[in-house]
């Protein structure tokens, strides 16, 4: 069975808020739980890991993080690391080993709006001959236009084969730990993990995925989000 990794580590500085974006609530259940509850759908995921926050500063000082999962759920909660990808490393080994050909799922809380439809079409992708990385991503319908550091617009892009990158992300196993296993830097450097698979010769396939699908960066993101669950669950 594939398994399937939360990275919910960041601190979320954007979103204004005075805890780790991971524990705001949004419709009831702190923004983590809604990914949560929707991998808990999908039969081919077994077990799940959850990077957190190590700790957050506050008004008062520094706070340890503890997301409480029931004792019934095969998931467990990791301390994540300082990048968005050492926390996928480090997700990834509490899992326990695998065979290199299985499948890994790597989704990111601030996208509280997954669909079971999504995540099947992404691990199917991924089961595909020669694919090493199947990613969610959503063409580029918006001109592109590239700046120097002055703001001065240098060239516009052909956005014709331009693709905005999303998560789910699944991967072959053996394909992502030896592409997770660089030093810490190139580490820092990574936006996505598929760009690390990318980097080591990998085959990534994109999937058609829904602008539904958004990622929770500000206050008004968050305001849309519980405005499409409402939506969803009515």
């Amino acid at each position: 069975m594939a398994v399937a990794l939360i990275v919910a580590a960041g601190l979320g500085e954007r979103l204004g808020a005075s805890r780790p974006k991971a524990l705001v609530e949004l419709a009831g259940r702190p923004l983590w739980e809604w990914s949560l509850c929707t991998l808990r759908e999908v039969a081919a995921i077994g077990r799940i890991a959850i990077a957190t926050p190590p700790a957050y500063e506050y008004e008062g000082g520094v706070d340890e993080v503890s997301i409480g999962l029931p004792s019934s759920l095969d998931a467990i909660a990791v301390k994540g690391g300082a990048t968005r990808s050492e926390s996928v490393r480090l997700a990834l080994a509490a899992v326990g080993e695998g065979q290199d050909s299985d499948l890994v799922l790597v989704h990111d809380a601030a996208r509280p709006l997954l669909t079971v439809k999504l995540i099947e079409a992404t691990l199917t992708a991924a089961e595909g001959k020669g694919v090493d990385a199947a990613i969610a991503a959503t063409p580029v319908t918006d001109t592109i236009k590239q700046a120097d550091g002055e703001s001065v617009v240098r060239q516009t892009l052909d956005r014709a084969g331009l693709w905005a990158v999303q998560t789910p992300q699944v991967f072959r196993r053996g394909a992502l730990e030896r592409a997770l296993d660089v030093p810490r830097e190139v580490l820092a450097q990574a936006t996505d993990d598929a760009s690390l698979v990318e980097r080591a010769g990998g085959r990534v396939v994109v999937v058609p995925a829904p602008k539904e699908n958004l990622k929770v960066t500000t206050a008004l993101d968050l305001e849309l989000a519980e405005l499409l669950l409402a939506r969803r669950e009515g």
